[in-house]
């Protein structure tokens, strides 16, 4: 999804108050604004499949890595490093964030630290890995799947940073 030397295949997330999005040294540079971030243009595939991003934060302390994706008819957004810098979960499941569902988890990222993020999508299922550590397997049968508002930029599929310069690099996305 990422060829390492340019934005081909992403356009610029029309955030307000956004920073600088750029290609270099094969790494895709958010620059810390209020919010930046890139959408994929082409067509995605809306389950059965699994996404992997390498992520780091290069400056500030909020998410680095807000990736928004699709579920089936709706939008969900995994969220890395928010609500000052060690949150991660899903945002939202039955209308509760990343900081306040089943899937919360606080960690202690460090700066200039590449981080392996993988998630897959499959009927009824969202997993995700940090790592190659599990971080959640919930169940959405039944729940109500959404993002929030914010977040609509990155719909259907991409990536944000809060208040944050982030790095992303060796984006893939493989279908099951």
């Amino acid at each position: 999804m990422f060829d390492g030397k340019t934005l081909k295949g992403w356009k610029e997330s029309d955030f307000a108050g956004r920073g600088e999005v750029k290609v270099k040294d094969g790494q895709i540079i958010m620059e810390m604004g209020v919010m930046t971030g890139i959408r994929w243009t082409n067509a995605v595939t809306r389950m059965n499949y699994e996404i992997s991003v390498e992520a780091m934060r290069t400056e500030g302390g909020d998410f680095f890595c807000g990736l928004t994706f699709p579920v089936e008819t709706n939008q969900c957004s995994l969220i890395v490093g928010g609500w000052g810098g060690g949150v991660v979960g899903l945002s939202s499941l039955d209308g509760s964030d990343a900081s306040s569902n089943e899937t919360t988890q606080y960690i202690n990222f460090q700066k200039d630290k590449w981080y392996l993020i993988q998630l897959r999508v499959s009927p009824g299922r969202i997993q995700g890995w940090l790592d190659g550590d599990s971080l959640f397997d919930v169940e959405t049968k039944g729940k109500i799947i959404s993002i929030r508002s914010e977040m609509d930029e990155s719909v259907p599929l991409g990536v944000a940073t809060w208040a944050t310069t982030g790095a992303l690099r060796n984006f893939k996305l493989r279908k099951l």
